[in-house]
């Protein structure tokens, strides 16, 4: 990493080019990281579009990531594939399986 870019990482600044008097704007009051780069209030997207910056919005919901997808709630758990050691599990419930699988071949016996 040069030195140029490290001072770039430090300290941002607004990346505008204006056409009318060649050259970039260069602010570092309130910049902020768009896709297009690095932009100050005054040349954000919507400011250059004429339009009122977007609200922060609620966001995600608290448990959106701890929520099990359909996809996993779904897996069938087979304790004897468990007990077996042909499928991977915690030792708590591979001890849990093979308890189950020793219940299951005493009651069948």
């Amino acid at each position: 990493m040069t030195a140029r870019q490290r001072l770039e990482k430090a300290l941002p600044e607004c990346g505008h080019w204006d056409g009318t008097s060649r050259r970039h704007c260069r602010t570092v009051d309130g910049v902020r990281r768009y896709v297009i780069g690095w932009r100050c209030p005054l040349h954000t997207p919507a400011a250059m579009a004429g339009r009122p910056e977007p609200q922060p919005g609620p966001g995600m919901p608290a448990g959106a990531w701890s929520t099990l997808s359909p996809l996993s709630a779904s897996r069938v758990y087979d304790a004897r594939a468990v007990a077996s050691g042909k499928r991977r599990s915690s030792p708590d419930e591979y001890r849990a399986a093979q308890a189950a699988v020793a219940t299951t071949r005493k009651d069948s016996t």
